[in-house]
């Protein structure tokens, strides 16, 4: 699985990150996480704000820090 943060680095890009690990990690499951801090790529996926979130290329939030829970969420379908 590879999921995609996207970002310039800001504090909500961090904290998606970090909700994003620990989703991972209480569901047990491994990921390549990347970080998509360059506004040319990040624009390729369609979404006019950021903090975005990408699993095996498919947005699945943006605009918002996603929580823990909305990630694990995410990450069982």
């Amino acid at each position: 699985m590879e999921i995609k943060i996207l970002g310039i680095g800001c504090k909500n890009c961090v904290n998606l990150a970090k909700n994003t690990e620990e989703a991972l990690k209480e569901l047990g499951m491994e990921a390549t996480i990347t970080k998509v801090t360059d506004m040319k790529d990040i624009a390729k996926y369609g979404i006019m704000r950021t903090p975005g979130l990408v699993i095996d290329e498919k947005v699945v939030s943006y605009g918002k820090v996603a929580s823990t829970e909305e990630i694990t969420e995410l990450l069982k379908k």
